[in-house]
């Protein structure tokens, strides 16, 4: 087996086809149109302009221009928009997938991804009415301590400290003994 089918089977096992499926409804859902019937989903989002549209009604005006025709370059184009989008709408870096994930079909799981980490950014923006893709990020649970309670945690010896009560290390020898031997 030659090496690039090898990752490309490997990256098709990373593919979750029930995430795909999760995703796709909502953008469905979203955009308020069925996918077409025996196109499959990285098909049908490869050109960029369902992403952007996508984008646009998350995050009203947020993709200025989609192009809808002018080769291979222009609908490049509108994945970077729909990238650079993404990142303005707030999310992270780590979480978007590069050009060529999707456009040469390289990572679809790495698209998949990043549909979900958008959905997950939607439950931070008040404005969103929903529908929203994947679980709700948990709210940071800020604890203030005073300076006592502070000092007071200072005394106190954990768990995993044990103990040593009578502890040597007497009986202990891991593998061979050491041999010297003399005169050889």
């Amino acid at each position: 087996m030659s090496l690039e089918r090898a990752v490309r089977a490997k990256l098709a096992g990373k593919r979750d086809p029930e995430q795909e499926k999760q995703a796709q409804e909502w953008m469905e859902t979203i955009l308020g149109e069925k996918f077409p019937k025996g196109v499959a989903y990285e098909d049908h989002i490869r050109d960029g302009q369902v992403l952007c549209r996508l984008m646009n009604k998350i995050s009203p005006g947020s993709v200025a221009k989609i192009n809808s025709s002018g080769g291979q370059f222009k609908m490049m184009e509108n994945i970077n928009l729909f990238q650079q989008a993404l990142k303005a709408y707030g999310v992270a870096d780590v979480d978007v997938f590069q050009t060529v994930d999707l456009w040469e079909k390289k990572d679809i799981a790495q698209v998949t991804t990043t549909l979900f980490s958008l959905g997950r950014q939607t439950y931070k923006h008040p404005e969103w009415p929903g529908p929203y893709l994947g679980p709700k990020p948990s709210d940071e649970c800020k604890r203030e301590f005073t300076e006592e309670q502070m000092r007071a945690g200072e005394t106190i010896i954990g768990l995993q400290a044990g103990q040593n009560k009578g502890a040597t290390q007497a009986g202990q020898n891991l593998g061979a003994g050491r041999k010297i031997l003399l005169g050889k």
